[in-house]
């Protein structure tokens, strides 16, 4: 079984070092892997129903990646089976002008995920270290007190109650163009592209610096992150399920006591 250790991110992290076309997670045949991504689908179900009845801690999913990196899918097919009753959601766009109005991590304390659920962060607050930083809108200083604030932010946040798993989804250059340009020539797609892709797309190496500068620096002990190499599809669905199971069976659930009033109890 492959080692999610290799893919945790520590102090030494070079994010040039992780290959985007890595896939030591599908293993078998071809063939096979859409089956084990439903019976992981289906063992994540079970799991949030035990998450759901203990009622007490919650998960929060963060994650982050490049245009086309397949965060919808990961969405779409990690949680197939899972109970929409048991999962939300939340899509992190450009800020509005309400939510620049107060501190960078304003709207994200509105939408944590509540007692017994399974939240799923679609981008994050890692964009406020990622996009100021490459544009300049940020300088170094700052740059530094965000980082400390995320810390702070997501030690609170675990010692509430939150388990925080946080995946970044690793696509090479070339994968990310071979992606945007079936946008293009499909029209059924273009919805999915905009222009703005193209301009994101030839700053590359600086968003590559403002990762690994904002994954060093916020990959800690209680919320650590992991570089997902997603050049497949499949093999980025397969390990992000994979270590959503393993963190939700590490959570040893306690079941709430009976109702000793249930003992004997015939259902007419």
């Amino acid at each position: 079984m492959a080692s999610f250790k290799k893919f945790r991110v520590g102090s030494k992290f070079q994010l040039s070092k992780v290959d985007p076309a890595d896939s030591p997670f599908l293993q078998g045949p071809e063939a096979e892997q859409p089956e084990k991504l439903d019976a992981l689908a289906i063992e994540l179900d079970e799991l949030q129903n035990l998450l759901h009845a203990e009622g007490r801690r919650k998960l929060l999913l963060v994650l982050q990646g490049l245009d086309t990196s397949g965060k919808d899918g990961t969405i779409r097919w990690v949680f197939s089976r899972t109970s929409p009753l048991g999962v939300r959601v939340t899509a992190f766009k450009a800020p509005s002008d309400e939510e620049r109005a107060h501190d960078f991590l304003w709207r994200c304390h509105a939408v944590v995920p509540r007692a017994g659920e399974i939240m799923v962060w679609n981008r994050s607050h890692y964009e406020d270290v990622l996009v100021p930083v490459v544009e300049g809108w940020i300088d170094k200083a700052e740059t530094q007190r965000r980082y400390a604030n995320i810390n702070d932010f997501e030690r609170l946040l675990t010692e509430t109650g939150t388990v925080v798993v946080k995946c970044m989804l690793h696509i090479s250059k070339d994968e990310q163009r071979e992606r945007l340009q079936a946008r293009v020539d499909d029209p059924g797609k273009h919805w999915k592209f905009s222009m703005d892709d193209l301009s994101v797309r030839k700053k590359w190496d600086a968003y590559q610096r403002a990762y690994e500068g904002a994954l060093t620096a916020t990959s800690t002990s209680y919320a650590p992150w992991y570089v997902v190499p997603a050049d497949s599809k499949r093999h980025r669905n397969l390990m992000i399920a994979r270590l959503l199971v393993k963190t939700l069976k590490d959570m040893k659930f306690q079941m709430p006591p009976s109702d000793p009033a249930l003992k004997g109890l015939v259902v007419e």
